[in-house]
């Protein structure tokens, strides 16, 4: 499928192949690249050469990378979706916390509930390791954020439908942005991981009631956690401006 580079202008040759072979439809979302040094085998490349590919055709909406899955090929809507909700969460409105609130509340308890009924032993593997490294990352917002991130996209893998995965995904950088304002909020690591334990539980009972139930348990503590740093903030913003 693929050529031995020739230039000098290694990754970028990398990635005009990858793309060739997307708009010839020879590479359709959802499937998934070689393994990084698989591909620099096939393309007589480093594996640095590689990851530079990758990084920009990530940067092109063309590809994701999914922590313990591998490099797939996207639907492309979801990085213009994903740049469109990233200029809404830059804007600071409070109301647009609440829009994601909202998204959440509509979308994750179902997802839960459909991760619990369609999950494989490859998911819950990823689910518990990713509640294991927020575990033992709960003075490291950095790691327990990634980990909480890979929590989320893990049910959504779960779920094996492009369009949920997709959806999840684009809102991605929303959840970090979320996530690392309630971080620093008294016992919201300890809270976020008590329900992300109940969680995975009732996945692992292939229980979809119970998911669901325990996903809205943990939305609504999110959703205390967001309203207490938003409330600190202000009133450290009073307090300066005063």
């Amino acid at each position: 499928m693929f050529k031995a580079i020739q230039t000098s202008r290694i990754y970028e040759q990398i990635v005009q192949q990858i793309e060739e072979l997307i708009r010839e439809n020879r590479l359709k979302p959802g499937d998934q690249l070689p393994p990084e040094r698989e591909l620099a085998q096939q393309f007589g490349v480093s594996r640095t050469a590689v990851r530079e590919a990758v990084k920009a055709l990530r940067e092109k909406g063309l590809v994701e990378a999914y922590s313990g899955k591998g490099v797939f090929v996207t639907h492309g809507s979801s990085h213009s979706f994903r740049q469109s909700l990233d200029s809404i969460l830059k804007s600071g409105q409070q109301a647009n916390l609440t829009h994601l609130e909202e998204i959440r509340e509509i979308l994750e308890p179902n997802i839960a509930a459909l991760a619990a009924t369609r999950s494989d032993e490859q998911h819950l593997a990823t689910m518990r390791e990713a509640v294991a490294v927020m575990d033992r990352s709960q003075s490291d917002p950095d790691a327990y954020i990634e980990a909480d991130l890979d929590f989320h996209l893990s049910l959504a893998e779960a779920v094996d439908n492009p369009i949920v995965l997709s959806l999840i995904d684009s809102i991605v950088g929303l959840l970090r942005e979320q996530r690392m304002k309630i971080f620093c909020v008294e016992g919201g690591p300890a809270r976020g991981q008590y329900h992300h334990k109940r969680i995975l539980q009732a996945i692992e009972r292939h229980d979809a009631e119970a998911a669901r139930e325990a996903m809205r348990a943990h939305l609504q503590q999110v959703n205390a956690d967001s309203q207490v740093s938003q409330t600190s903030k202000e009133t450290a913003h009073s307090r300066t401006g005063s």
